[in-house]
């Protein structure tokens, strides 16, 4: 009796929390409080704190993490393992405990999981959900106020592999902090999805030691301390101009949606879909080519006489990528910034954007903090008009193409601007 019993009271538990997250979620929803994909997790988690690993139990589970990338990735992973398989997933981007619940009572009759998760709560998900796959994208600073050192999330990161030598690790080799993460890791699938950002891996993250690069090869001068040489490892995936390199050869790859972290990413999911779930590869690369925006992102919103293509960006290496993806011959550019909880309130990131390859367009800077936008810019010596409110901002460009990039509440709710001006337009 004694062994049956918790077993019974977990169900019970754990049903009573999901039908009081149903109610939540319906509230938040009708009262046009949000989507209602953090709410319900919120309410389920705080009723049933075991929940997250009674709704995951017995199915494949796939998480996704790294700096940037993690929402779009995991769309595009879903997308391939859909092909095959029934989906449980949260990208829309919830990626804290609380997305991941909701997403998981969403679908609980999935026959898989694929999970984007924050750096900082991987090893706690991990350890709840046992998963049979992690994707290491890349690591790079983010939110200073919150993140903090990024040598402790990849030593962090480290240590959730350690715990779980089972799981298929798939790297991106050519990122030398998540290399460092999967270095010792059993089972790693290699992939060489680019890094376009070096600020923060000019140093081994284990010994200290420099690290040195030339074209493709990278390795750290100083040996680790078993003697090991830290280089970076051979891939047997890659991203180039022609297309993903497989252990079955070259295909080509035409996605919709634009920049060169785009097509690692597609890499990545691609490896992860094809080595860890059995999906075919040509329908998996068909997959993630149809992707075409993620919560928004990369969409185009008409408003009045402007066609507004939206671009978010969150921290130095996003910003930078970004910043190769606007188009240069619109009629006109907003660069949004707010500093809330959700940006990091610590905008010492915008010294480290290389805002003068901007030259040649006027810029209107926007958001709460487009003050701190303006000045860097100033010192960029780009041309530009200040304009808080990034709706104002946009009507202060020419009709036509406008191309839009903000941070993360700066694109939040410009969204909600935007889709009320639809509304009250319609």
């Amino acid at each position: 009796m004694s062994d049956s019993s918790p077993s019974r009271l977990q169900r019970l538990r754990t049903k009573t929390a999901t039908a009081a997250a149903k109610l939540a979620t319906a509230a938040s929803r009708a009262t046009g409080r949000g989507a209602g994909g953090m709410i319900g997790g919120l309410v389920a988690g705080a009723l049933d704190p075991t929940i997250m690993s009674t709704l995951a139990a017995g199915r494949p589970t796939v998480l996704v993490t790294g700096t940037n990338g993690k929402s779009t990735t995991t769309r595009m992973l879903a997308a391939a393992m859909r092909t095959r398989h029934t989906l449980a997933t949260n990208d829309g981007g919830d990626n804290m405990d609380a997305g991941i619940i909701s997403a998981l009572m969403e679908d609980g009759d999935a026959s898989h999981i694929v999970l984007e998760v924050d750096e900082l709560h991987v090893p706690s998900v991990a350890d709840k959900l046992d998963p049979d796959a992690l994707v290491l994208l890349n690591l790079s600073r983010d939110q200073l106020d919150r993140v903090g050192d990024i040598n402790k999330i990849e030593n962090a990161l480290r240590g959730a592999v350690a715990a779980h030598p089972d799981m298929l690790i798939i790297a991106n080799c050519d990122d030398v902090l998540m290399t460092s993460v999967a270095y010792d890791a059993e089972n790693v699938v290699w992939v060489s999805a680019g890094a376009g950002w070096l600020g923060d891996s000019v140093t081994c993250p284990r010994t200290g030691g420099h690290v040195v690069r030339h074209e493709h090869d990278w390795w750290a001068v100083k040996k680790l301390a078993d003697g090991r040489e830290f280089r970076r490892p051979t891939p047997t995936w890659e991203i180039t101009d022609a297309g993903i390199v497989s252990p079955a050869g070259t295909r080509g790859l035409d996605l919709r949606l634009p920049g060169r972290a785009n097509r690692g990413n597609a890499t990545q999911a691609v490896a992860a879909a094809v080595e860890g779930f059995d999906v075919d590869l040509d329908r998996a690369i068909a997959a993630t080519e149809d992707v075409d925006n993620v919560a928004g992102r990369y969409a185009t919103v008409q408003y009045g006489d402007r066609q507004v293509h939206l671009l978010l960006a969150k921290n130095p290496a996003g910003w930078q990528e970004a910043l190769t993806m606007i188009d240069r011959s619109a009629d006109g550019v907003v660069i949004a910034v707010n500093g809330q909880q959700g940006d990091g309130e610590d905008l010492s990131w915008l010294w480290d954007v290389r805002f003068e390859d901007f030259d040649g367009t006027v810029v209107q800077a926007a958001g709460e903090r487009g003050t701190d936008l303006s000045v860097r810019l100033t010192y960029a010596g780009i041309e530009h008009e200040l304009s808080p409110d990034p709706l104002a901002a946009i009507r202060a460009c020419p009709a036509g193409r406008i191309e839009v990039l903000a941070n993360y509440t700066a694109f939040r709710d410009l969204k909600k601007a935007l889709n009320k001006e639809e509304d009250a337009h319609g």
